[in-house]
């Protein structure tokens, strides 16, 4: 009853980690989950996942493209009207853009990736503060990554994207404190799910080798039970900071990864 009688939006709805918030807040027995993604099938299916597994909680879905100002306020206030209030926003939705390093980018897609983000993170915030405000309570999950704290070349353009919203948070934390909302952050490891097992899929084509060896390699590098946590348990971390229970946690920068990375 992690959640029970919360109304909780939940940015970028698919395949991996997204569903797994969305069942997971159900499962915690949140009074209502709002959905958001772009791709109203997507939300479709959620819903469905979401009744399959007997959650009675109530489902709003809404088309929504985060880097679009007036559809993350649209979002907001279709929450408010059905619900009466806004409880906890998980900033999921985000955009990895092309695979390359630092010193080998296109700034194009590093403004494309930036766009969704940091800007369109910000975009779902500023749209749920008033509300938040009012109600003198609530908290913003940002959902960030590994890549911010263990430099891996293919991602720059997403870990500096992420390194943005990292110091968003922080200001985020301090200046909306007085008013009872808390900002925080986890940062993922790996999440076994469907885009990581596609990441291996590929790189085992690619490579011409056994997935298994390849998913071994990552899993001997994780302390924790030596496996790929899954993706519903980094949910469930994400969805504790949404939860009274981490009622005095604010600015906080929770690492989800297994002990694979020990930041100082």
């Amino acid at each position: 009853m992690l959640l029970k009688n919360k109304v909780v939006i939940i940015s970028g709805i698919g395949p991996g980690m997204g569903i797994k918030l969305a069942l997971r807040a159900a499962e915690y027995q949140a009074k209502a989950v709002v959905l958001a993604a772009r791709t109203q099938s997507m939300l479709d299916d959620t819903e469905i996942a979401i009744r399959e597994a007997g959650h009675q909680c109530e489902v709003l879905k809404v088309a929504t493209d985060i880097s679009l100002p007036e559809q993350c306020q649209r979002l907001a206030e279709l929450t408010v009207a059905k619900f009466g209030r806004i409880d906890a926003l998980i900033n999921s939705a985000y955009a990895h853009g092309t695979w390359g390093s630092s010193s080998n980018s296109s700034m194009d897609d590093w403004r494309k990736v930036m766009e969704v983000n940091l800007y369109g993170s910000m975009n779902m915030t500023l749209a749920v503060v008033p509300q938040m405000k009012k109600q003198k309570d609530g908290s913003i999950v940002m959902i960030n990554t590994m890549a911010t704290r263990r430099p891996n070349q293919l991602e720059a353009g997403y870990a500096v994207s992420k390194g943005a919203l990292k110091t968003a948070v922080q200001y985020l934390a301090e200046d909306l404190g007085p008013f009872g909302i808390r900002v925080n952050s986890t940062y993922n490891g790996w999440m076994w799910g469907a885009p990581v097992k596609g990441y291996f899929q590929a790189e085992s084509k690619r490579q011409g080798v056994p997935m298994e060896s390849l998913v071994n390699v990552i899993a001997k590098q994780i302390p924790l039970r030596n496996e790929i946590p899954d993706d519903a348990d980094c949910a469930s971390a994400a969805l504790y900071l949404a939860s009274d229970y981490a009622r005095v946690v604010t600015g906080a920068q929770l690492d989800v990864s297994g002990g694979h990375y020990l930041p100082h």
